[in-house]
């Protein structure tokens, strides 16, 4: 009988619950959240630090640096959009890297499952 959660016992859903509960799916599923959590917490700190900087001491971003029109707090702000673009280049370039390398022999299972199971 197959998963209470899939009446119709589709052999492809039940594939995937298979696929999603497996050792090797586990460590995929690891790894990913082991490199993407830190990133994360990393940018999120350091927007936060933007926005509580420009709340809290708005003089300190509005301070000229020397006599131009540029100020600490233009260069946080495109400061923001530069590690945006670093982070999604990193991403980028692990996920090609590594984690597509580690997620291709699940993703031929699936795929021969999706086949045979569709005949």
């Amino acid at each position: 009988m197959g998963d209470p959660r899939m009446p119709d016992s589709d052999p492809i859903a039940e594939r995937s619950l298979q696929m999603q509960a497996s050792p090797e799916f586990q460590r995929l599923r690891s790894r990913f959240m082991r490199f993407i959590v830190p990133l994360t917490v990393l940018f999120l700190a350091w927007y936060l630090a933007y926005v509580l900087i420009a709340g809290f001491a708005p003089d300190f971003f509005a301070t000229r640096l020397g006599d131009s029109y540029i100020t600490v707090g233009l260069l946080f702000g495109l400061a923001q959009f530069v590690s945006t673009f670093a982070i999604t280049m990193l991403y980028s370039r692990w996920a090609n890297r590594v984690y597509d390398r580690d997620a291709e022999p699940l993703r031929e299972q699936m795929e021969h499952a999706a086949m045979v199971g569709g005949r």
